[in-house]
């Protein structure tokens, strides 16, 4: 996945604001305190969309609400929270008609089942392949139609966006990508075999296409984000152009600046 920072004020309307909360105490409690102050509508009918949790439920809203293409201001009530603003009551129709726009492009996955089935499924952050039992993963990497690499043996590999290299991606060893960079992270997890292979970079419209050899004896699931697919014999990666996230910041915290800075973290 690619990005598209904007320096400019995020240009939408914010007169319809719906607010979403995950199902934990923290986000519950903060749904409840900003009901009570603001006027709110449902997030079908809204311009903007207030998500308060974290990272992964304001992931779940995008994804959610892909195709209404309702940009969303996150509130961090979780853990992390990095793709998050501060949870504060005061001052939210100021802050949201200040904050920057960051618009995403997604990765899509493609995975055929040993049955025969095909999925297909978003991520925002990565795809990832993973073995699902004690013995290591076999898997053949293409890409563009070529094959690259004949053979690895890991607990799995993945593709990551810009905006996800942060997150499991960096957990692995792989690269962080800042957002503006047209790229994508091939990471291998716990390689094997080649042992000393630490990944690649790929332009974004690359074409990746993992096969899973020996699937019976080292079966290997693949997920989109939160989404999980197992017993996967094949699966495709690619960046998915025609749909967008639009997600917005606070402009002294964006998006694009916390990627950087991590760059410089100890």
């Amino acid at each position: 996945m690619s990005a598209k920072a904007k320096d400019q004020v995020a240009a939408v309307k914010t007169d319809r604001v719906a607010i979403v909360a995950a199902d934990f105490d923290d986000a519950q409690t903060a749904l409840t305190e900003l009901s009570k102050i603001y006027d709110t509508v449902e997030p079908q009918d809204a311009n903007i969309i207030v998500a308060l949790g974290g990272d992964g439920f304001v992931l779940q809203t995008l994804r959610h609400y892909v195709d209404h293409k309702i940009p969303v201001f996150g509130m961090n009530r979780g853990s992390i929270g990095f793709l998050m603003n501060d949870y504060l009551t005061e001052d939210l129709p100021k802050r949201l008609a200040n904050a920057q726009s960051m618009t995403l492009y997604p990765l899509r996955m493609r995975a055929k089942t040993a049955d025969g089935a095909m999925h297909e499924s978003l991520a925002i952050n990565e795809v990832s392949l993973l073995r699902q039992t004690y013995q290591a993963a076999k898997l053949e990497i293409e890409v563009d139609g070529v094959v690259r690499m004949a053979e690895l043996i890991c607990d799995g590999a993945m593709v990551s966006t810009p905006a996800g290299s942060t997150a499991y991606n960096l957990s692995v060893g792989g690269p962080i990508i800042p957002l503006s960079a047209e790229i994508m992270a091939l990471t291998p997890i716990s390689a094997f075999r080649p042992r000393r292979w630490r990944g690649a970079l790929l332009p974004h419209t690359a074409q990746v296409r993992f096969k899973v050899l020996d699937n019976r004896k080292r079966p290997v699931s693949a997920t989109a984000d939160d989404t999980e697919i197992r017993d996967v014999v094949e699966v495709e990666v690619g960046e998915e152009r025609a749909s967008s996230f639009q997600l917005l910041f606070d402009p002294e915290t964006n998006l694009e600046e916390r990627i950087l800075k991590e760059q410089f973290t100890p």
